[in-house]
This record gives C-alpha cells, structure tokens and sequence, in this order.
C-alpha cells in the first residue's frame, strides 16, 4: 500500500522554498552520486570537498552500497519489516524500500528528511508494493520527539515489533554530545531486537584528508564532527553489535552475509590499492 507524505505531497515543488542559495547536504550527497537535483551553492561546496577527499564519489557510493547490504541483512537474514530511515535523501534507486520489499514485500518504511527538495520529489520514495507500506515525513533528526509522535510513523509503524533505524552517513552533521541523546530518545520506544544501522565519518583513517572534507562543510555552513571509534561505537553501548562490529564502511561483509566460500574454489585476487576509508559503519540489535 502506498501512503502520502505526512502533509502533503505534491508532484512539483511549487510553494515549496528550496533555498538554491544555500548548500545542503542532501543536495551535495546527491551531486556526488550523479543526480542532477543540486544547485550551484551546492556543486561549490562539493567541488571543495572533493579536493580534500577525491575519493569522495567512491565514499558516497560505498555508503549506498552498505545500506543495500544491511536492508537486505535484516529483511531476508533477520525477519525485521519495519524500517525508519532518517536523513533519507533525494531519491535515488535502489531506495530503501526496494531493497527492504525486495526481499520482505510486506515490509514497511518511513523516510524522514528536513530538507524542501526531498519534499518536492517525495512521490518516488512512495512507489512500494501492494503488500507493504511506504511513508514519508518532513522532520529534522534533531526533534526526535516529533519523528516519533507524527502520525505517519505512528500509522504506518508497530512499535510493539522491531523496527530498524537507520542513519546512513547522517550523524556527523550534528556535532557535539546532543546527538548521543537523540539517538537513544529515537531508540527508546523501539522494541526489543529492533536495529540501529548507521554510517559515520571518521579521521581514523586518513586525519588530512578527512578534516579537509570537515572545514569544507563548514565553510558552506554546514557544520560537522567527524568521529573516531570510541565516538561512534557509543551510539551501540546498549545494542549487541552484529559482526565485525564497528569497521570501515567497505569492510562491513562487503559480499553480503552469506555461508563461507568453499576454500576448494579459487578466489579472484586482486592487487588494487583502496582509497583510504572515509567512515565507520556499524549495525547492533537492541536487547
């Protein structure tokens, strides 16, 4: 089943105040993985970004690419159904929901994001299956109290059942301990063996590169706290991680979750050097 955005939603962005002038993360995000839905302001910040860190395509990229093999992880491989998904985006496929009702089409899904132009294209993250449910909701991560009580995840979510959160590369616009809070305010009323998926930006691999990436966000006017380990493994201090625990976002079961190979058949090996990693990537249960 198909829901409407939690106000509204309309085909175009009429009456809706982009704000083109000033760069976004979403929009920059967006830019990065080849869409065409930013503006200048935002290609300037990129254009910054990506001298402190040319990998930076590849980065966004390995992103999506993790949310592709924890969604699948836990609609196929753990039964999970219901999936929140903060700071979803633009729309750009596979979105959440068609990984998640690919493999469950009775799942269901709640995307949240503050920015206007993700409102404006919110009907493509509303064509989910017959079986399942899909809904979108114009909030901010940082008034978790309202995500919580808006009437679209309330409608469309049981929270008497589990529910994966997910924050893919989304926590370190909101620097200082505030987000700890919020996160565990968004964990709160989820129930036991419900998820927490997310992806963060750390100086742990390559200090330079990454703290060059941070002043060019801030810069822009948008500000950000690339964390290190013991910063992000503090969103699980109440969760179980699942294996290998806090990693790399490429090295987080970068073929998927499944048996070990034969060890009687040859392994492509490859020589390529990696750019250095960008983030950490982590996915714990709720007890």
């Amino acid at each position: 089943m198909v829901e409407a955005k939690e106000a509204g939603v309309s085909d175009s962005s009429g009456g809706v105040d982009l704000r083109q002038d000033v760069a976004h993360s979403a929009r920059i995000y967006d830019h990065f993985l080849g869409g065409k839905d930013n503006y200048a302001a935002d290609r300037a910040a990129a254009e910054k970004i990506e001298q402190a860190i040319p990998s930076v395509r590849a980065v966004a990229r390995g992103n999506r690419e993790f949310m592709v093999r924890a969604v699948r992880h836990l609609a196929a491989g753990e039964g999970v159904r219901q999936f929140l998904d903060i700071g979803t985006g633009i729309p750009t496929e596979p979105n959440l929901h068609q990984v998640a009702q690919d493999s469950a089409p009775d799942a269901r899904v709640v995307y949240v994001d503050n920015d206007p132009i993700v409102l404006a294209h919110a009907r493509a993250l509303l064509t989910g299956t017959a079986e399942g449910r899909t809904h979108y909701v114009e909030a901010d991560v940082t008034a978790p109290e309202r995500i919580l009580s808006a009437a679209g995840v309330r409608e469309t979510l049981d929270f008497d059942q589990p529910i994966a959160l997910s924050l893919i590369a989304l926590c370190h616009f909101v620097p200082g301990d505030r987000i700890y809070d919020i996160i565990d305010t968004l964990l709160a009323p989820l129930a036991s063996g419900s998820y927490l998926v997310m992806t963060h930006l750390t100086k742990d691999f390559d200090e330079q590169m990454v703290e060059g990436a941070v002043q060019a966000y801030t810069r822009s006017g948008i500000a950000m706290e690339a964390r290190g380990y013991d910063g992000v493994a503090r969103f699980f201090r109440n969760l179980d991680l699942l294996a290998p625990g806090v990693v790399a976002i490429e090295d987080w079961h970068p073929n998927g979750i499944e048996p070990e190979p034969d060890p009687q058949v040859p392994r492509l090996q490859t020589n390529a050097t990696k750019p250095p990693a960008a983030g950490y990537a982590a996915v714990g249960r709720k007890r």
